[in-house]
């Protein structure tokens, strides 16, 4: 008796359907943009002091992040329970030398956004700009 190598019973295909839940998302080498979103984060959450990036931001960034630090925008509000975490990193490459990328994270209960620009200025990546989804 011969079996028959047509149908979806006897096939083995090794191609991947996207719409299955459980397949694994290819693996993402971290850039510059998670090390600068993590460093962000820390900062306008209150845990680190705006200083700790001095020398990779730019002087009308840093200032940003002087006019914004001390109100902790980032923080969870006062009796929410939770944690803040960093949910995700995404990026935008308009040329070689810059990245445009936003950082979604949970503070608390709610879903939070920040946006940054990073330019490589020799040979370095530096932050030139960050924005909010609120203005504190």
């Amino acid at each position: 008796m011969r079996t028959s190598n047509r149908g979806p019973a006897n096939r083995r295909d090794p191609r991947q359907d996207s719409r299955r839940p459980n397949r694994p998302l290819p693996a993402r080498r971290p850039g510059p943009q998670d090390w600068f979103a993590h460093r962000l984060l820390l900062i306008l959450s209150g845990q680190r002091p705006v200083h700790t990036l001095l020398g990779h931001v730019r002087e009308h960034a840093y200032e940003q992040l002087i006019d914004l630090a001390p109100h902790t925008p980032l923080r969870p509000a006062p009796g929410e329970s939770g944690t803040l975490a960093l949910r995700a990193v995404g990026v935008c490459r308009p040329s070689p030398d810059a990245i445009e990328a936003f950082a979604r994270i949970t503070s608390g209960k709610r879903t939070r956004a920040f946006a940054f620009r990073l330019e490589r200025i020799d040979a370095r990546w530096q932050c030139t700009a960050i924005e909010l989804d609120t203005v504190p």
